[in-house]
């Protein structure tokens, strides 16, 4: 296979796990015969310093023309004046909306290995895998917006048909894993909400093999936390999952750890680790590749359909997770690199070997 897949390193630790993330990419096309062109582009605060815009038009029609995106980070305390007119995040706003990614996944598994970083108890994490999909072109983060000297606004705002594209990608998501959706919207509250539910209730009919239930925000943010193992495929909208997702990456022990694709209707989608720029450690090798390289691994499968690669790939990943070596947020001591170098190893021993050197690894999805 050939593809071509455009880099935005962004900013802080951005640079440091993206490059990890190719290097993946790289041994992967190796062992496996693809070839794979990366085009490197500007995003966030390093564009608005070279540009004087956090998305130069030149990036956007690279990403636009590319088979897929890989994101590294945005933003740092150089950029941090919420005041200002011209920010990092506006770059990656735009970039969601001129692609037409409207469904992020958020995979979240809790590793055995790593269950004693998390400040839940360990028997609530037992069986943690969830998926949650995140509505990301609607809402409030995109409505219109006015400020005076009293008063401000956000409008939030959703469509009946952006709410169904949304609930359709979850409930066909559901199908290839436990088949059950969970819909969290604040319905006894929001007119938004109340469209959201009834769009969602009406979609389900469609997936008679899928269970639905809803639950409101509110109550959700509390059951994640104590019970989290019952749920399988969580649906909601822009601004609810974007809180939700950062509360329930505490139970994985690290916002490291976790990837993210964000998809729409098309090949091309956008792949980033969760976690933001963290500025107080980069260029010092300290970060954590993890999210980055497995949001690789996400990209294979998704944009490129290359199922064997991705799995092969994360399943590198979890040998490096449960027989190190673990980086600084993990409580080890290994860098950047060393990480990414024992992936890189897991990885080609994966390639000459097969499943056999996974004896014991969790299989693929």
């Amino acid at each position: 296979m050939k593809a071509r897949i455009v880099t935005l390193p962004g900013d802080g630790v951005g640079p440091e796990v993206t490059a990890a993330a190719v290097a993946v990419l790289e041994a992967v096309a190796a062992h496996y015969g693809h070839r794979f062109d990366f085009d490197e582009q500007p995003i966030g605060g390093c564009a608005i310093d070279a540009t004087g815009a956090p998305l130069p038009p030149a990036a956007l029609a690279a990403c636009q023309a590319a088979d897929a995106v890989l994101l590294g980070a945005v933003g740092g305390p150089k950029w941090s004046d919420p005041n200002a007119a011209v920010r990092p995040e506006q770059g990656l706003l735009a970039l969601r909306a001129a692609l037409g990614v409207y469904a992020n996944l958020r995979p979240l598994q809790v590793h055995p290995a790593l269950a004693a970083l998390s400040p839940l108890k360990n028997e609530k994490l037992a069986g943690v895998d969830v998926l949650f999909v995140r509505e990301l072109t609607g809402g409030a983060y995109f409505g219109a917006k006015t400020r005076d000297a009293d008063a401000a606004t956000d409008e939030c705002r959703y469509t009946v048909a952006e709410v169904e594209r949304v609930a359709r990608r979850a409930f066909e998501l559901a199908r290839g894993r436990r088949r059950h959706v969970t819909s969290v919207d604040k319905a006894n509250v929001l007119e938004t909400s109340r469209l959201w539910r009834s769009t969602v209730q009406r979609v389900a009919a469609d997936y008679p093999d899928v269970a639905l239930e809803h639950q409101l925000v509110d109550s959700m943010a509390m059951l994640l936390l104590t019970q989290p193992s019952r749920y399988d495929v969580v649906v909601t909208e822009n601004l609810f999952g974007d809180i939700l997702t950062d509360e329930a990456a505490a139970l994985a022990g690290s916002l490291g750890l976790l990837p993210s694709a964000s998809l729409g209707e098309g090949r091309n989608g956008l792949y980033e680790p969760i976690h933001g720029s963290a500025p107080d450690i980069a260029g010092q090798d300290a970060a954590n590749p993890t999210g980055a390289i497995l949001s690789a691994a996400l990209l294979l499968r998704h944009s490129l359909g290359l199922e064997d690669e991705a799995c092969a790939v994360e399943a590198a990943v979890e040998y490096v997770l449960q027989h190190g070596p673990r980086s600084r947020d993990l409580g080890g001591s290994a860098g950047t690199a060393q990480v990414r170098d024992a992936v890189l190893a897991a990885l080609e021993e994966h390639a000459g070997a097969h499943a056999a050197f996974f004896s014991g690894v969790r299989a693929c999805g």
